[in-house]
């Protein structure tokens, strides 16, 4: 177990660990601005994998990431992190995981109900917390979760998918089409049905000209301190192949020609986010269509989709869901049209087998 001085005047923690399963490993921490907080680090660690309850919020949530990070991608971890460190360590970091009951959480819960943000990212914070709970439950004999007992707060989907028709999507691009990497960026949105992360990693390499295909391999996430960082796409099924429209073929084609030099290793769309949000505001204002978030585009594509009729399971794997009901789940509601398609082949199945027995009978009564 050692503290150590690096060359840049900073301090590494380096030790040994037993894990979960009793295997002893070595743990390295790197950045600490003196050697006390590294020897708390040390310390706050070695306490919290002892297995004993006797441990902070903050000590458990130590463990915790460094378990979780050899299970979870990337930008899950730096996501989860963000709201831990911003929306849980400040209110419970420096108490007794056993002193932590329902009725602090309920109190914490109030706070963010009565706070501005969205139902469904209140429910995220929730959740993160609950897991964090959940694995000293798992892990640490913690008797119950407090969170559970608490109950769930936020909500799981926003209570109406916003999204714009094809008219509405024309009226809206038409506006930011003085920057053409702006206008680009979200046609291939609306007509590929990309995720905002997988549109900004496209590389010129996933862009296939003569298949007319892009090929989703990877998807981009900003830090919270800023860093974009280029991660797988967010599950297996998200790699995937997407034929494109002759069109969008043909505008593409123009738009890199654009971007002279441009090697096929290096990004089709060079910004960042929060460019495109501001864009879309941007488009939105000028347009006056409804107003919905970037996300919502892919919401536009797959509406588009399911009302011409596209087989769920096409539009499942267009989309990178990672099973068909996902699909289902999210837009059902928008195939009346395939129901009473339905209907109307049963009936013309029953009408053509009534057709061929009355076919039938008066051939046989030709015969008598």
């Amino acid at each position: 177990m050692a503290v150590i001085k690096e060359n840049d005047g900073t301090w590494k923690a380096d030790f040994y660990s037993h894990d979960i399963t009793g295997k002893r490993k070595r743990i390295r921490k790197f950045g600490f601005k003196t050697r006390r907080e590294a020897q708390a680090y040390i310390d706050s660690f070695t306490a919290a994998a002892s297995n004993s309850l006797d441990m902070t919020f903050s000590e458990l949530y130590t463990v915790y990431c460094a378990d979780m990070s050899k299970r979870l991608r990337q930008s899950t971890m730096l996501t989860k992190n963000y709201i831990i460190q911003t929306k849980v360590l400040l209110y419970f970091g420096n108490r007794k995981i056993t002193d932590i009951k329902a009725a602090d959480i309920r109190k914490w819960q109030a706070e963010l109900i009565d706070s501005e943000l969205a139902e469904t990212y209140i429910k995220t914070i929730n959740n993160q917390i609950s897991a964090v709970f959940n694995y000293a439950v798992r892990y640490y004999d913690l008797p119950n979760n407090p969170v559970t007992r608490a109950g769930s707060i936020g909500k799981g989907r926003a209570d109406e998918m916003k999204y714009w028709t094809l008219e509405e999507f024309d009226k809206f691009v038409a506006m930011v089409k003085d920057k053409p990497i702006s206008y680009n960026a979200f046609t291939v949105l609306f007509w590929t049905g990309l995720r905002i992360s997988e549109m900004l990693a496209l590389t010129l390499s996933d862009f296939d000209p003569e298949k007319k295909t892009l090929s989703v391999n990877k998807s981009i996430f900003r830090a919270p301190g800023g860093e974009d960082i280029v991660t797988p796409p967010k599950t297996e099924k998200s790699v995937r192949v997407i034929a494109l429209p002759d069109f969008l073929v043909e505008q593409l084609n123009g738009y890199i020609r654009m971007l002279y030099g441009l090697q096929p290793n290096e990004r089709i769309f060079q910004v960042t986010k929060h460019y495109i949000e501001k864009e879309m505001k941007r488009g939105i204002r000028l347009s006056g269509v409804t107003p919905i978030h970037v996300h919502s585009l892919r919401h536009s594509h797959a509406s588009m989709l399911c009302m011409l009729g596209v087989d769920p399971k096409l539009v499942a794997d267009r989309l990178g869901h990672e099973n068909i009901q996902t699909t289902l789940n999210t837009y059902s509601h928008l195939y009346p049209n395939q129901a009473r398609s339905l209907a109307d082949s049963l009936d013309r199945l029953k009408r053509s087998k009534e057709s061929e027995k009355d076919e039938e009978d008066k051939n046989d009564n030709k015969e008598e």
